[in-house]
């Protein structure tokens, strides 16, 4: 698998930010971006259930992860337009879950992509799909990647 680009203070993704998920993606020989992910306690709602929202931004960070492509100095960053999510299951904190996101149609300025959360016996939890808009040029400029931390990062496995 290929690791993926982070940035530095992104919630879902900064490496730096203290608050964050720091989650790790990889892209798949399936062109599928993966994240392996353990929910820590402190992002819950109910007791031992990871919170709905924190659930919507690990979906919602890998549905438009898929559309970045493998170009690292030009990724298409995108803008979620509309997002479905569906709760199957109560998803759990402290436990090993995969997140899995694919594309499913692009286009010039937009694209649609799906997601599901997994947990750790291989069960369906939750279920997204998206439809995504192109960031517009002038609101960001790739130069700007290097002041984002926009890089792939060793992973944290190798750095503990």
């Amino acid at each position: 698998m290929k690791k993926l680009p982070n940035s530095s203070q992104c919630f879902v993704c900064g490496v730096d930010n203290p608050f964050g998920l720091h989650l790790e993606f990889y892209e798949d020989e399936a062109g599928q971006v993966v994240v392996d992910y353990v929910v820590p306690e402190h992002f819950q709602g109910y007791p031992g259930i990871v919170h709905g929202g924190i659930i919507a931004s690990l979906v919602d960070e890998v549905l438009g992860r898929v559309h970045m492509g493998s170009d690292f100095s030009r990724p298409r960053f995108m803008f979620t337009a509309k997002m479905t999510v569906q709760y199957r299951k109560n998803v759990p904190v402290g436990k090993p879950l995969r997140v899995v996101g694919r594309a499913v149609k692009s286009r010039r300025r937009t694209a649609t992509s799906v997601a599901e959360i997994y947990g750790p016996e291989g069960d369906l939890l939750v279920e997204a799909e998206a439809i995504l808009v192109d960031v517009p040029e002038e609101k960001f400029h790739q130069g700007d990647l290097e002041a984002l931390g926009w890089k792939v990062y060793p992973d944290k496995k190798e750095t503990a």
